[in-house]
């Protein structure tokens, strides 16, 4: 799959980081025709549950299911599984629990979307979180390489075992493309609009800058939800991508 023939809106995905139903509710409703994807991450699902995927699906909208998968193959597979029965347009897994655990949730949405007759759901590997610098990847996470080449290890690791792309920081995207091609998925996170706090994000970039590396999909969260004008804002952030 390549984001080619996807227009800007298409790509945006909107962080529904908020902690209640309503709030998620008042967001998809105001915003279902201004942005592509909408995250439902860990504190919302811990929150609501299975419920919010079915709200914004009834809305005819598409979920990314952001929770992260990571734990030994057969428990990975069992979310995958169940993930892909929700009927998200897109869920995330660990990159850093390996080749096997990744295997096991490409097999299981495969097999699972086989046996329902619905269609699989895109699967990326997330790589190294946006508020991950060098120095943290260093002295706290134990890693002694550089961000990019990890970035690119995990992404070629995810790649040989089925899944579709992976989540990385936009400074990393020229290298994944030259290391996993033009069809691997690229997702990023740490997107700010010029002139926007970058809060706790390290490694960010403005949408136009993303698009132009390549990304195929980004994530906004803060700069739509918290704006005064949250549909003003989408709209904005799109003519931004549009730009030539």
């Amino acid at each position: 799959m390549k984001s080619k023939g996807l227009s800007a809106r298409e790509r945006l995905v909107l962080a529904l980081d908020v902690d209640d139903f309503s709030s998620a509710e008042n967001l998809v409703g105001l915003l279902k025709d201004y942005v592509g994807v909408f995250k439902v991450g860990s504190q919302l699902f811990t929150s609501e549950g299975t419920k919010i995927i079915d709200m914004i699906t009834k809305a005819k909208a598409r979920v990314f299911l952001d929770l992260k998968f990571h734990d030994i193959p057969n428990t990975v597979k069992g979310a995958a599984e169940s993930a892909t029965k929700l009927g998200v347009y897109m869920f995330n897994v660990h990159a850093s629990g390996g080749y096997e655990m990744m295997k096991a949730a490409a097999d299981a949405a495969i097999e699972t979307s086989i046996k329902l007759g619905i269609k699989k759901p895109l699967i990326l590997g997330v790589t190294v979180l946006t508020s991950i610098n060098q120095e943290i990847l260093e002295k706290e996470v134990g890693v002694n390489k550089a961000v990019k080449e990890h970035v690119v290890h995990l992404a070629k690791l995810a790649k040989s075992a089925g899944l579709d792309g992976v989540v990385a920081s936009p400074h990393e995207i020229k290298d994944i493309r030259d290391a996993c091609g033009k069809n691997f998925i690229i997702l990023t996170p740490g997107i700010r609009p010029a002139g926007e706090e970058i809060n706790d994000q390290k490694r960010i970039m403005t949408p136009k800058q993303a698009l132009e590396q390549g990304a195929d999909f980004i994530v906004i969260g803060r700069p739509i939800r918290n704006a005064e004008n949250p549909v003003e804002a989408a709209k904005n952030i799109i003519k931004e991508m549009e730009r030539k």
